[in-house]
């Protein structure tokens, strides 16, 4: 073997041998590209990542800051709007405090004007002719208590107190019959009593002896001679519905001067 490694030419011996040193350090540094093409694609496979993720998290931030954006605009609308209920509410109660002292004032006003009235129509009753006494006076006696109550209101009681004016205004338009007691000559006597408005009051005992009526200006009884018993019967009939109206023959008093 030495003979024929001596009989070949030096160059092709080399050319093997080179060979032999040159494959390996080929494929090292095709391996070193190899990693560092790796390396690269995923170095910018994670870049990516993290651009798609990041481009994830402001689209995001994006669709959050416009959802804040809404929200703050709704609250300023709200706050504007809440703004001038606060103003509206204020002002209403500027004018709720003016209507309450209006009211104090009125109050005032009216509670003394309200006690004139239920007086002078206290001393209306009293001066008036002597119908429907017992009525007429529980009515003021009513009156004169509800002024005191603090549990009616002050419209209920104007209201009640118009109501018994109205009341004693329509016995100045209506005829009346009823029946009651009256005193004559120091006796009890049932009665049935006529009241022509303000204008007579009469009255016939029930067994028809004995008639009357009421002097206004002398604030007495006057007995009446028998001719007018039967008109005075026949007024009875009238208001009673009875009979038809009709005309009536009848003594009146004259009313008293207004001082």
């Amino acid at each position: 073997m030495i003979h024929l490694w001596r009989g070949i030419p030096r160059q092709f011996v080399t050319l093997p041998l080179l060979a032999t040193l040159v494959q390996p350090v080929y494929a090292t540094h095709l391996d070193s590209a190899t990693q560092v093409q790796q390396q690269i694609h995923n170095k910018a496979s994670q870049s990516q990542h993290k651009v798609e993720k990041l481009d994830d998290q402001t689209q995001s931030m994006l669709a959050e800051f416009r959802e804040a954006s809404l929200e703050l605009k709704n609250l300023e609308v709200y706050h504007d709007q809440l703004e001038k209920i606060v103003s509206s509410q204020e002002q209403e109660k500027i004018d709720l405090n003016e209507q309450m002292l209006e009211i104090e004032i009125t109050q005032r006003n009216i509670i003394p004007l309200m006690l004139r009235m239920q007086k002078v129509l206290e001393q209306f009753v009293e001066l008036d002719a002597p119908f429907l006494q017992q009525e007429r006076k529980l009515r003021i006696t009513s009156l004169q208590q509800m002024m005191d109550r603090s549990d009616i209101d002050l419209a209920e009681k104007y209201r009640r107190l118009i109501e018994a004016y109205m009341i004693e205004t329509d016995y100045g338009r209506t005829i009346e019959s009823y029946t009651g007691n009256l005193e004559l000559d120091g006796k009890k006597n049932t009665v049935d009593f006529l009241r022509f408005g303000r204008l007579g009051l009469y009255y016939l005992t029930l067994d028809g002896s004995q008639a009357g009526y009421w002097m206004r200006k002398e604030k007495r009884w006057e007995t009446l001679s028998d001719s007018y018993r039967s008109s005075i019967l026949q007024g009875l009939r009238i208001a009673k519905k009875q009979t038809a109206p009709d005309l009536l023959k009848l003594p009146v008093s004259a009313p008293e001067a207004v001082q």
